[in-house]
């Protein structure tokens, strides 16, 4: 395509000793991408290799104690996020999180029953073993091809509708992933491949096997890299995080010549750090769920005002505070007019859209410390704390000034009603008859004199 393109839209691009090839400017620009992504990738590989050959001449060995802690806090922090996970899934039915709940909950019992084993040989006086346990490497491999399934999952197959259906096909998917990580393992050392110990000290790599997951769980990160644009969320980017660190964490184990050595501890390291990860981008996205939950269940699903119930809640405040300090406090009413006869001429979505406008209004004359709620159909309250009458009156007025400005069709009114607390009512019920009273009181004078009257008018 690019000798279709104008000769002057066209670049340049060098090459060492064999000239250089037209390029369009949006080619070029991915092209030099691409070459740092590859320079960055390089420059990252060639310092963990140098990294690793640092570790390996260390003169390290860490306390065996240690080990088996890092194994026992890796559980639990492995327990707590299938919990939170799980928690997850029931609020947004993700599938990702419901596999990796069921994963990190077998991962879990695993790693705890191989923490458990080392230190029961550890506190009898045994050395520790030269070998990695088996069920460390089968726990890591496994988790790598499960994030790899739950990206299949994600994008090949169609989601159930059914919950409880979409667990047992879940539970069903584990076992399987687990089943057959066994079986490959177990077929690896029925062959002799030597998968827990060093095949030569000497070597560039002396635990190749570590490869495998590591490879893995690098396509993992990769997968869920990709992902992130269309679902950036603490929990999706915590997912991205952990296969990273995993993946280095396998490299760091490939390179270690016996299981308490300087890259075995930066493994293990890197492996609890990751769990950790996860359970806070779980823990993260779990609070905004639960704040998105509290926010719907408090406001309105349409103008995203306060809802009724919200409304009570503040307004109970209020009569309490104003009990406290003697100062008045001030409720309006309002009733859009002609929201039916709207509705008949231009459409029930332009009567939704006459509701939002009437809520923006209210919004924006709000103060930081008011409560704007809808109180019913086309019906709207305003609760303004300290605020007397002429106070009141001032807001009305502003409210109808704002109103007769806006041009769009079709054209918006209100009638209001205001009652001041403890002037026109001591209790709740008293205080929201009188508004109530007032309000239609103005609708009842615009319908047989026509024009606006003022709430004072009618209370008059």
């Amino acid at each position: 395509m690019a000798n279709k393109l104008p000769q002057s839209q066209l670049v340049l691009v060098p090459l060492n000793g064999i000239g250089g090839v037209l390029l369009s400017a949006q080619q070029r620009d991915q092209l030099l991408r691409i070459s740092r992504w590859v320079g960055a990738v390089g420059l990252c590989l060639g310092a963990l290799a140098a990294l690793a050959f640092w570790l390996r001449r260390l003169n390290y060995e860490s306390d065996p104690a240690v080990y088996s802690y890092l194994e026992i806090v890796g559980s639990v922090i492995a327990f707590t996020f299938a919990a939170n996970a799980l928690v997850r899934f029931r609020g947004k039915h993700d599938r990702v999180a419901l596999l990796l709940a069921h994963g990190f909950i077998v991962a879990g019992i695993l790693e705890t029953l191989a923490g458990l084993s080392f230190y029961s040989q550890i506190s009898r006086g045994y050395s520790a073993p030269l070998a990695l346990p088996l069920e460390w490497m089968v726990v890591r491999t496994f988790l790598a091809a499960l994030l790899l399934v739950a990206l299949f999952v994600e994008h090949r197959l169609q989601k159930p509708r059914n919950p409880t259906r979409e667990m047992f096909s879940t539970i069903a998917l584990v076992v399987g992933v687990i089943y057959l990580t066994g079986i490959f393992f177990s077929l690896a050392s029925y062959v002799g491949i030597p998968l827990q110990t060093v095949l030569s000290p000497q070597a560039l790599v002396p635990r190749p096997w570590h490869l495998l997951p590591a490879g893995l769980f690098l396509l993992a990160a990769f997968g869920f890299y990709r992902r992130l644009p269309g679902a950036s969320t603490a929990f999706d980017r915590a997912i991205f995080l952990m296969a990273g660190l995993n993946a280095l964490s396998h490299f760091m184990a490939s390179q270690s010549e016996h299981l308490l050595d300087a890259p075995s501890a930066v493994a293990h390291v890197l492996r609890v750090s990751s769990y950790a990860i996860m359970l806070g981008g779980a823990l993260l996205d779990n609070v905004r769920l639960f704040d998105q939950v509290r926010h719907l269940a408090s406001s309105d699903p349409l103008t995203g005002l306060a809802n009724y119930r919200r409304f009570l809640d503040v307004l109970n405040t209020e009569m309490e505070r104003s009990r406290r300090t003697r100062r008045p406090f001030a409720v309006l009413f309002l009733d859009l007019d002609g929201l039916k006869k709207i509705n008949d001429t231009y459409g029930h979505v332009a009567g939704s859209r006459a509701i939002c406008r009437m809520a923006d209004v209210l919004r924006s004359h709000c103060r930081t410390v008011d409560t704007a709620a809808r109180y019913g159909g086309d019906e709207f309250a305003l609760i303004l704390p300290e605020t007397g009458s002429e106070a009141a009156a001032n807001v009305v007025d502003r409210i109808n000034a704002c109103l007769d400005s806006d041009t769009e069709v079709p054209r918006v009114s209100a009638s209001m009603g205001v009652a001041v607390y403890p002037l026109h009512g001591d209790s709740l019920e008293k205080l929201l008859s009188t508004a109530d009273k007032l309000l239609y009181a103005v609708k009842k004078r615009q319908r047989r004199k026509g024009g606006k009257r003022t709430w004072k008018e009618a209370a008059a």
